[in-house]
């Protein structure tokens, strides 16, 4: 009976947009990309997460840390990693209530593109689960890239 009812609520739950952003930096793809893949700078943007991974296609990605009082452990595996180029990887969080199953796992996509005056960085966020984590995730990821670019561009 159980298994029904996931697979009900699974087929007919509403899909969710793929959150997209696009963020100019005033500095080349060299900087960002360390801002992505630099643990230290990493916790410096990151909401104090710590972050431990081999920077290679097929790794673990780990983030460690506290919110709001509670200690997490997030994780996931890292789908595309070219340097300056393409950072990719699926996540799962504890946060987010759901079982830790490849469906229940976001998808997260940096990729850096040259421009005139330093580089674009363009954001996708796929396979969002449920409304509040993708709110939550609307929301922080603007709070994310405006600390990113202060880190930056001073």
């Amino acid at each position: 009976m159980l298994k029904i009812l996931f697979l009900t609520k699974k087929y007919f739950m509403e899909k969710l947009p793929i959150i997209k952003k696009e963020v100019n930096f005033n500095v080349p793809k060299s900087k960002v990309w360390e801002a992505l893949t630099q643990p230290e700078k990493i916790k410096e943007y990151l909401f104090g997460t710590s972050v431990i991974s081999e920077w290679k296609t097929g790794s673990t990605i780990v983030f460690t840390g506290s919110w709001e009082g509670k200690e997490y452990r997030d994780k996931g595996t890292i789908l595309k990693f070219e340097p300056e180029e393409t950072f990719q990887y699926d996540y799962w969080s504890n946060f987010s209530g759901l079982p830790d199953v490849p469906e229940n796992y976001i998808i997260l996509t940096f990729k850096l593109e040259d421009n005139e005056d330093g580089c674009n960085l363009i954001f996708t966020q796929e396979n969002s689960i449920t409304k509040m984590q993708y709110e939550h995730s609307e929301a922080n990821w603007d709070s994310v890239f405006e600390k990113i670019k202060e880190l930056l561009e001073g």
